[in-house]
């Protein structure tokens, strides 16, 4: 059948990307979201995330009023699930998804859910209370279906249209419905779970063996910095092999890696499970900003310079490479250890607003011109405009004795002077 029109409930990182796919495909697509802020800046054509969202097609507007979407037949769920200050799973955005929905939805109309959830939540959470709040019965009057979004910020490779897309629902009829949908916008095809809670178990398990993979590579780079050997040299060494698996160490935030585990292990421990490995994995990789932070201040140590007087540069706050999102960085929580020592901290990303962080971590960036004469250089996201605009330039910002500190290992070494000290996880 086709749909009457699609809205998509959340228009950030997932659902922004989705709306202006579907639009392609579809006659009338409507972006749902209660920021008003955001919905006036994109029917601007202005995003304020990534830019991706320049001209803004007809047959697509976005609202922070429900009743404007009231005629749409399929509503899709993108809003954030992240985690509350226990790390326990916080489902409030999704309830108040559901209970926005339930306002507007018809008999016959569909929902499909992209967030992240444990298994069992579309079905025993989010299908009894748009049951609830509406009046229609759950797959009678109103059908499920679950869709597990893979957007990675910042890739053009993997994108919505690229990546095989995962997809369930309740019945086969449903099932029908939500593969039209898709089917058109995802070009590298479509596959089908067996159940919505397969779905949703694929999606965390995805994040949670990425995880558990980075924590063993910084768990080896602990030990191997502690035997003075580089671990980038024993991982290009033993990436020779052919079954070898490459990944490497660094700091771990985002939306996902950092945010999904705890999903299933919260639910596996409702069941009375304990899930050593994957909690294990967690704390590991929550632990490497106090590494970094404790590093660097025993090399400054070691080279005779006073923490309280010590000029340190940290370049790149945001989660990942390349985009501005600062979802679950660790990197403010380097520079703040680093300040609570007396260092004077130049923190500088050239993708984020200083209000933003200000308000967030409490960090004021400073310009790119202040970077200089410093004692150490933290390099913590590598972004393209320190790799490739500003890469000679960055080692010039370091006094004579100055230390590099090369997180991920992405700068060439040799190009550091005779009397220049270089560490790397």
């Amino acid at each position: 059948m086709q749909e009457n029109a699609i809205a998509i409930i959340g228009v950030g990182y997932v659902g922004l990307p989705l709306a202006l796919s579907l639009a392609k495909f579809h006659p009338r697509v409507f972006g749902y979201d209660l920021n008003s802020k955001r919905v006036s800046e994109l029917n601007s054509g202005f995003d304020r995330n990534d830019n991706i969202c320049n001209v803004v097609p007809s047959n697509l507007s976005f609202t922070a009023e429900l009743v404007t979407i009231k005629e749409a037949t399929t509503y899709i769920i993108t809003v954030p699930t992240p985690i509350d200050e226990k790390r326990l799973p916080d489902l409030n955005p999704l309830r108040q998804a559901c209970r926005d929905i339930a306002q507007v939805i018809s008999k016959g109309d569909l929902v499909i859910v992209e967030s992240t959830v444990y298994p069992g939540v579309t079905e025993d959470i989010c299908g009894p209370l748009l049951q609830e709040e509406s009046g229609l019965k759950q797959g009678k009057e109103f059908f499920l279906g679950y869709s597990p979004e893979r957007i990675n910020p910042g890739d053009d490779k993997n994108t919505l249209e690229t990546v095989i897309k995962v997809v369930a629902a309740q019945d086969d009829k449903t099932l029908n419905r939500v593969k039209q949908i898709y089917e058109p916008v995802v070009k590298a095809g479509l596959f089908v779970a067996s159940s919505i809670q397969t779905a949703e178990a694929a999606k965390i398990v995805e994040n949670i063996q990425r995880d558990l993979n980075v924590a063993l590579m910084n768990e080896l780079a602990i030990i191997f910095d502690k035997m003075k050997i580089r671990t980038a040299d024993v991982l290009e060494a033993a990436g020779t092999k052919w079954n070898f698996q490459k990944f490497t160490p660094g700091l771990v935030g985002g939306h996902c890696i950092g945010v999904d585990p705890y999903y299933l292990i919260s639910k596996a421990e409702s069941l009375g499970y304990y899930p050593e490995l994957i909690r294990a994995a967690r704390r590991l990789n929550n632990s490497l900003a106090d590494y970094v932070s404790q590093k660097t201040l025993d090399l400054l140590a070691g080279s005779g310079v006073s923490i309280v007087d010590s000029r340190i540069g940290v370049l790149g706050l945001t989660f990942k490479e390349n985009v501005s999102d600062l979802r679950n960085s660790q990197s403010p929580m380097i520079v703040n250890e680093l300040k609570k020592y007396g260092a004077k901290v130049l923190a500088h990303d050239p993708y984020i607003s200083d209000q933003g962080l200000l308000e967030t971590h409490g960090i004021e960036l400073t310009d790119w011109q202040d970077q200089k004469d410093l004692d150490a250089v933290l390099v913590l996201v590598p972004h393209d405009f320190y790799l490739k605009e500003k890469r000679l330039a960055l080692f010039k910002t370091l006094k004579a004795g100055g230390i590099f500190i090369d997180v991920k290992s992405a700068f060439d070494r040799t190009l550091l002077g005779d009397n220049q000290q270089y560490w790397s996880l």
